[in-house]
């Protein structure tokens, strides 16, 4: 019975890895002259080099987009009230970053 237990414990610990593996991530920081700095990569270590980002109004309206540059860092000028910053790296790959949440 111990035997059992381990391996389904085990088979589920691997299975949870597995399907962790490729988690997007994506933190942004004023960098106090209005503009905005966006960090990205994913929880495998991968680069986001060349993933979308968009500054969006809170209704989803496009108001600039653009690519995770070579050090996976994306930098804009602050929009003007609120917004929202996507990463957006496909389907099952996207982050939205309120920009009332991001600061100094």
């Amino acid at each position: 019975m111990l035997l059992k237990t381990s391996v389904v414990t085990a088979t589920l610990l691997l299975t949870a890895t597995i399907s962790q593996a490729h988690t997007p991530l994506c933190s942004c920081f004023d960098n106090g002259d209005e503009t905005i700095t966006c960090e990205g990569g994913f929880s495998d270590g991968s680069s986001a080099s060349g993933v979308t980002m968009r500054i969006e109004t809170p209704d989803g309206s496009v108001q600039l987009e653009g690519k995770m540059n070579e050090d996976s860092e994306f930098t804009f000028d602050k929009p003007k009230g609120d917004y929202v910053v996507m990463f957006d790296a496909g389907e099952g790959h996207k982050i939205k970053v309120p920009g009332k949440e991001i600061v100094e």
